[in-house]
C-alpha cells in the first residue's frame, strides 16, 4: 500500500461520521416512503423516485450520450436494469406494509447474498470464514422474520425478494466497474431502471398530488445523499471501521417507527439485525487483516 493510500485510510473518525450520515439519509428514505403508505402503487412510486434521480443526473447522462458506452457493456447494463427494477418495486411494496425496522434488518442480508453470488458466478473462494458468516447471518434473518412463530406477510416476502435482486444488481455493478467509469455505472443504473419502471407504472397509474410528487423528490434526494456519504466514508477509513456503524441505521429506523408511526419496538428485530451485522463485520474485519498480511497463500483461504 502506498503512503497516500495509508493516509487516506488513516482517519477512522471521519469515516465513521460519514457512515453515520449515510445511515441517516437512508433512514430518511424509508421514513418518507413509509409515510406515503399504500396510496400509490409500488411501481408508480418507484418510477417517480427514479425519475427525480434522472433529473439529478442529467449532466452525467448528457455526457454519456455524447461519448457512448464502453464496448461490451450494453447487455450488462440492460440486465442490471432488469434486476434493479424488480428490486425497487419489491422494496417499495415491503416498505409500505411492514415496520421500518424490519425492512432495514432484512435489507442487511444484501452483502451476505453478494458474497454467495460472487462465489457462484465469479469463482471467488468461499472460505470457511465466509461460510460461517453467511450461516450466522441467515440465522439472524430467521430471528427477525420468525417463520412459524408469527405470520409471514407478503411484505416480508417482498423484502426478502428485494434483498436477492439488489444483490444481483450489485454483482452486475461489480462486473461493470471493471469495464466502465463509476459515474457511467451510476447514471446508467438510474436511466435503465426508470425505463424499466415506466410501463409498469403506466399500467397501475393513479392520480397523484403535488405533495406526493415532492415527497418522492425528497426520497430521491435522500438516496443520492446517502450514496454520496457512503462513498466519502470509504475513502478515509477501512470497511472494518465503517461497516459496524451501519447497525445504527437499524436503531434509528426502530426509533423512527416507534416515535413517528407508532410501531412497537421488537427486540427480536434488533437482535436479529445485530446478529447479521456482527457476521458482516467479522468477515469484513477478517478479510481486511488477511489483505494486510499479504503472506497468506491463496489456496489456504479455502480452509480458514
Amino acid at each position: 500500500m502506498s503512503g497516500a493510500d495509508q493516509s487516506d485510510l488513516g482517519r477512522p473518525v471521519e469515516g465513521a461520521l460519514w457512515m453515520l450520515a449515510t445511515g441517516l439519509c437512508f433512514v430518511g428514505v424509508t421514513g418518507v416512503v413509509r409515510y406515503l403508505g399504500t396510496d400509490l402503487p409500488a411501481a408508480q412510486s418507484a418510477f417517480v423516485r427514479f425519475g427525480w434521480g434522472v433529473l439529478f443526473l442529467l449532466p452525467s447522462l448528457w455526457g454519456l450520450a455524447r461519448q457512448g458506452l464502453p464496448e461490451g457493456t450494453l447487455r450488462l447494463f440492460g440486465w442490471r436494469g432488469v434486476v434493479h427494477t424488480a428490486a425497487v418495486i419489491l422494496w417499495f411494496h415491503a416498505m409500505a406494509r411492514i415496520p421500518v425496522a424490519e425492512v432495514t434488518a432484512i435489507g442487511y442480508l444484501n452483502p451476505v447474498l453478494v458474497t454467495l453470488g460472487a462465489a457462484l458466478f465469479f469463482g471467488e473462494a468461499l472460505a470457511m470464514r465466509r461460510i460461517v458468516a453467511v450461516g450466522v447471518a441467515l440465522i439472524g434473518a430467521l430471528i427477525v422474520i420468525r417463520p412459524g412463530l408469527r405470520e409471514v406477510t407478503d411484505g416480508h416476502l417482498a423484502q426478502l425478494g428485494a434483498a436477492c435482486f439488489f444483490a444481483a444488481s450489485y454483482l452486475f455493478a461489480k462486473r461493470l466497474s471493471q469495464l466502465a467509469p463509476a459515474g457511467t455505472v451510476v447514471a446508467m443504473m438510474s436511466a435503465t431502471v426508470t425505463v424499466g419502471l415506466l410501463p409498469l407504472a403506466l399500467w397501475v397509474w393513479v392520480p397523484m398530488s403535488l405533495s406526493q410528487l415532492l415527497w418522492l423528490g425528497l426520497v430521491a434526494g435522500f438516496a443520492t445523499g446517502g450514496h454520496y456519504c457512503m462513498t466519502r466514508a470509504f475513502r478515509p477509513a477501512p470497511l472494518a471501521v465503517t461497516q459496524p456503524v451501519t447497525f445504527l441505521q437499524l436503531v434509528w429506523a426502530t426509533a423512527l417507527g416507534a416515535l413517528v408511526f407508532g410501531e412497537g419496538v421488537d427486540v427480536f428485530v434488533l437482535l436479529g439485525g445485530a446478529v447479521i451485522i456482527g457476521a458482516i463485520s467479522y468477515i469484513t474485519w477478517r478479510e481486511a487483516m488477511i489483505k494486510r498480511q499479504r503472506v497468506t497463500p491463496a489456496e489456504a483461504e479455502t480452509t480458514l
